[in-house]
Order: structure tokens, then sequence, then C-alpha cells
């Protein structure tokens, strides 16, 4: 494999554009969250997703990463599939920790990939899925996890925490 600038586009056009079926995705997890953690969650629009795709790729050193896991992700394919399971498992948890971004975002985009991923389903991702291939609904499960860890809509991550420590040393 080799990723060149011109790879780097081709995966976000291709990320981008995935919006029909990420967007909700995304949704479909932040309901089944806030209904475990009983609390309230805004969805995500498909504009607001297409947004955070563009800033995701405009970092380059971020970029090329996630360009990478989208395009091995894509190509992945194991003969009778669950031989493979440690290998899209892994991309697919490295994907939606580096979409998420450092930690402690990261972390939870890596547990909510797993979370995700069990409820995502191949045949769930077919539309617009020309791969066919068994990381097909793992990339899928990592964009939905990544992106929805660091898009907003947790009223914990709008609200100061009372862990900041202050300017003046007070916690």
């Amino acid at each position: 494999m080799r990723v060149t600038p011109e790879t780097v586009r081709d995966e976000h056009a291709w990320v981008r554009d995935r919006d029909q079926v990420v967007v909700p995705l995304i949704n479909e997890i932040r309901d089944r969250l806030g209904t475990l953690f009983e609390t309230e969650v805004d969805p995500v629009t498909r504009e607001a997703y297409r947004r955070e795709v563009d800033a995701v790729f405009a970092a380059g050193e971020v970029a090329v990463n996630v360009a990478g896991c989208v395009a091995l992700l894509r190509d992945l394919d194991v003969a009778d599939d669950y031989p493979g399971f440690v290998l899209d498992e892994v991309l697919g948890r490295e994907l939606a920790a580096t979409v998420a971004g450092g930690r402690p975002l990261s972390l939870l985009a890596e547990a909510t990939f797993h979370f995700a991923d069990v409820h995502v389903s191949e045949d769930e991702t077919a539309p617009g899925d020309d791969t066919g291939t068994a990381g097909a609904d793992d990339l899928d499960a990592a964009l939905a996890a990544g992106f929805q860890t660091r898009l907003p809509g947790w009223a914990w991550r709008e609200e100061e925490s009372p862990f900041a420590v202050g300017s003046d040393g007070d916690a």
C-alpha cells in the first residue's frame, strides 16, 4: 500500500460522502448510549458530520493516518472472515481513536467502536459499499464511533469540568 496526498484526498472524499450511512449509525449509537446512561444526546446532522470530516482531514498528520486505516479496512478481506477478526478490530479501534482525537476522547472512541461494532452488520453497510469486504462493517462502526465521540451533543462535554484547576490554583 502506498499512501500519497492523492490517496488522502480520495479517502477524504469517500469518508465525507459516506454520510448517508455513518450519520444514521452515529445517531443510533447516541440513542443507545443515551438510554444506557440515562441522558439525552443531541443527534448529528449530515452537514455537521461533513464539516467534521473536513476538520479531521485538514490536519495532515491525522489525515494520512485516517486515510491509511480507511483504505486498509475498505480492502481488508479474510477467507472465512473469522481468522481476520483481530485485524479488523484493531484497525477499527485505531481508526475510531484517531478520528476522535487525543485522550480521553480516543479511549472513549475505542470503547464506543466495540459497542457500535456489535450493532453493525455488513448488510446494514451495503448502501454505497462497493467493497463487500470483511472490514466494511468495522469501517462504518469505526467512523461512527470516532465522529460521534468528537462531535458536540453530550452534556458532560458542554459543561465546565469540576476537575479543571483555575488560574488561581483552585479546583
